[in-house]
């Protein structure tokens, strides 16, 4: 197994919302379905639990009325800390874990998102295809949920 910073991608943002905001936000279906994906996709929750050994799948649809299937299993869930779980994206990513982890801040949140690849040359490939694009529009998506929640 290889060391592992050399198989993950980290994302970091610092949202402008309480971290009690951003939690729901990673944890609430009827949120997860306002944020989670690229923007102009649909997204439906088929399957939510949020516990360890809970299986999560959502399906977004895009805008050429294709499916893409999103699942895991929370393996750890630390309230208001952190969230691990395994992740599908098929067809584009399988068998990563993410870790989304949360700092309070005062009345903001910093936020670390890891996605950890099995091999380093998986994560090199992951990087090519825009993962870092991908997962930066979804936050900015998740930005824009967590400021209109905070009113």
């Amino acid at each position: 197994m290889s060391d592992l910073n050399s198989r993950t991608v980290t994302l970091k943002r610092t949202f402008n919302a309480p971290i009690k905001l951003v939690w729901e936000a990673w944890t609430q279906a009827e949120h997860i379905a306002n944020w989670w994906g690229p923007q102009g996709m649909e997204v439906q929750i088929v399957e939510h639990d949020f516990n360890v050994g809970g299986q999560w799948k959502y399906t977004m649809l895009m805008p050429n009325g294709s499916e893409f299937i999103t699942d895991g299993v929370y393996s750890e869930i630390v309230a208001l800390k952190k969230i691990i779980s395994s992740a599908n994206f098929k067809p584009m990513t399988e068998g990563v874990e993410i870790q989304a982890l949360f700092e309070e801040d005062g009345d903001k949140t910093n936020f670390t998102f890891n996605v950890v690849h099995p091999t380093e040359e998986y994560r090199i490939q992951q990087e090519k295809m825009g993962i870092m694009n991908g997962w930066g529009s979804v936050f900015d998506r998740l930005e824009t949920l967590v400021s209109s929640l905070n009113k």
